[in-house]
């Protein structure tokens, strides 16, 4: 009998990324199949997407498998997203959306010719998914980072069909069709290649003394200064007969005479001021403790 002694498989760390919120990556990538499974739901994308879900979204490293396939570059100000669709997903996106029978999942989607529709579909389809994924990035920033400078356009273009960089980091998006023919769910992905722009704003956007600091920065004022309360001004208060209230017409006048007003917490008098008018607008001035 040959025992085969099975060794534990340890993560190899990247002297770059020391430091850096990476163990965070997953709750960005469930923040984003969250925006994703809503954009696909909306009445726009339907006629795309069909009944097609979002399964799963992960980060990973781009390797060789992924640099052999079909890319779109989207560039921004902000950076450049990579996008690349499987094509049996295309294909079932392009038969919905023309109105064709659904594509088989085990359909050999090499058979089928590449077309100047099925091409300009990938793009629009990149375009916005592109978009929610910068939606998110952005989002998570304790500052807009991704707006655009004045003059220029933030969202995202299509920018030629370079390879995206080998070893960079990529988003895999998992996707199914439940309804598809032959009572098999149809399933592919999607994925995101982010250069290193949009990378740091994803790190950055997971720091998590970001919102420490940013509470810290809040909080310096003394408790006083920072606590809002809401008063108000009591001008003029007559007693007067219920009769002579109800007697009351169009016209009549009820004589008052002004003194100083009262400033109530709630029901609670707190203070007496003096009124007085500044540029159209009754004021409240030389207020005094109520004993």
């Amino acid at each position: 009998m040959t025992i085969i002694k099975q060794t534990e498989q340890h993560q190899v760390l990247d002297p770059c990324l020391l430091g850096r919120p990476v163990h965070r990556l997953p709750a960005f990538a469930a923040q984003l199949k969250e925006d994703l499974a809503q954009a696909m739901r909306l009445n726009v994308n339907r006629r795309y997407w069909g009944s097609f879900q979002v399964d799963s979204v992960a980060f990973s490293r781009l390797d060789g498998e992924e640099t052999a396939l079909r890319w779109t570059n989207f560039s921004a100000p902000a950076g450049q997203i990579a996008f690349s669709l499987e094509r049996k997903v295309l294909l079932a996106v392009l038969n919905y959306r023309y109105g064709r029978a659904k594509s088989n999942a085990a359909a050999d989607d090499t058979a089928v010719k590449v077309t100047a529709t099925e091409e300009r579909l990938a793009v629009v389809l990149g375009q916005q998914l592109a978009g929610t994924l910068a939606g998110r990035i952005e989002s998570n920033l304790p500052a807009p980072a991704l707006a655009a400078k004045p003059g220029e356009d933030a969202g995202f273009k299509p920018a030629g069909g370079a390879l995206p960089a080998r070893g960079g980091w990529v988003i895999g998006v998992t996707v199914s069709d439940p309804d598809s023919e032959g009572g098999q769910p149809l399933s592919g992905r999607f994925l995101f290649a982010l250069d290193k722009n949009l990378m740091a704003s994803v790190l950055r956007g997971l720091q998590p003394e970001r919102d420490t600091a940013r509470r810290a920065g809040r909080n310096q004022a003394p408790l006083g200064a920072r606590l809002q309360v809401g008063l108000q001004g009591r001008l003029v208060s007559k007693e007067m007969e219920l009769g002579n209230l109800f007697d009351l017409r169009i016209g009549d006048v009820i004589p008052i005479s002004m003194h100083r007003a009262e400033v109530l917490l709630d029901d609670s008098r707190l203070f007496t001021a003096a009124v007085s008018e500044h540029k159209g607008k009754l004021c409240l001035t030389s207020f005094e403790d109520v004993e």
